[in-house]
């Protein structure tokens, strides 16, 4: 399940990307598909060494090229968001998805991605949306932090992260919200216990969105569409790097779909 709109991202095949907070390499293994050289980083071990395994199995089966093969190169790295181990101008797009809202120093965080972003680069990132995560925090104190170890420890509206980016250097010019059908899910499990996986409404709508994911109904997509600018779990924000610090950063011209 994709948060990030590849189409609208601009990835191309041979870019370098950079997934921040990659987790179980979701948005990895598009790029990987696509023929990005990708790298995953994330500071949980075993999310990096699952995404190393799948990335292995995926040369296995032909759907990315063998390393050392004159292909691009896909990889995960455990690593700090705020303390990034690669140099400046690394990476031609950065991701960081559903990341953002777990790290107290945030704005550190985004410095970071824009110091390894080349200018001219692309970069993405997505958030719970404020509507959908305030009823969740209303709901479940264990959903949040302080309370719960790597717990949500903010809810960003639209002007905060905008301002955030911009504040790095970046260009906002894009944005849309996403997920509309797990908004309910979320609300069900703060509700019955952000833990109690096996309550019986949780697993018939977990269910239905594995079914969803799946088999993608022409009905369900379009629910979604309409849903989504409402009721989307996910915001997501689009922007880029300008060639020169400062030279558009004032020009922001954001085009939400």
């Amino acid at each position: 399940m994709l948060t990030i709109r590849f189409d609208r991202l601009g990835l191309r095949a041979g870019d370098r990307v950079l997934d921040v907070g990659a987790g179980f390499g979701r948005h990895v293994f598009e790029c990987a598909r696509r023929g990005a050289a990708v790298v995953a980083l994330d500071y949980a071990a075993d999310e990096v060494e699952q995404t190393r395994n799948t990335l292995a199995a995926m040369v296995v089966a032909g759907e990315i090229p063998e390393p050392g093969s004159g292909g691009p190169m896909a990889t995960a790295v455990r690593g700090d968001a705020t303390r990034l181990p690669f140099a400046d101008a690394s990476f031609d797009v950065v991701i960081t998805s559903e990341v953002l809202e777990h790290i107290q120093p945030d704005v550190s965080a985004i410095a970071e991605m824009v110091r390894v972003l080349r200018p001219g680069g692309r970069f993405a990132a997505t958030v719970p949306a404020w509507g959908p995560e305030v009823v969740n925090w209303k709901l479940s104190d264990e959903y949040h932090a302080p309370k719960a170890p790597g717990g949500h420890v903010r809810i960003y509206t639209r002007t905060e992260l905008r301002a955030k980016l911009a504040a790095a250097g970046l260009v906002v010019d894009g944005s849309h919200r996403a997920h509309a059908l797990h908004s309910p899910y979320w609300w069900l499990k703060c509700a019955v216990g952000v833990g109690n996986d096996d309550h019986p409404l949780v697993t018939k709508y977990r269910t239905f969105l594995e079914w969803d994911i799946v088999e993608g109904p022409r009905s369900t997509k379009l629910a979604e569409k309409v849903l989504s600018p409402v009721l989307g779990k996910s915001a997501v924000f689009y922007a880029r790097k300008p060639l020169q610090p400062g030279s558009d950063t004032g020009c922001n011209s954001e085009v939400s779909a």
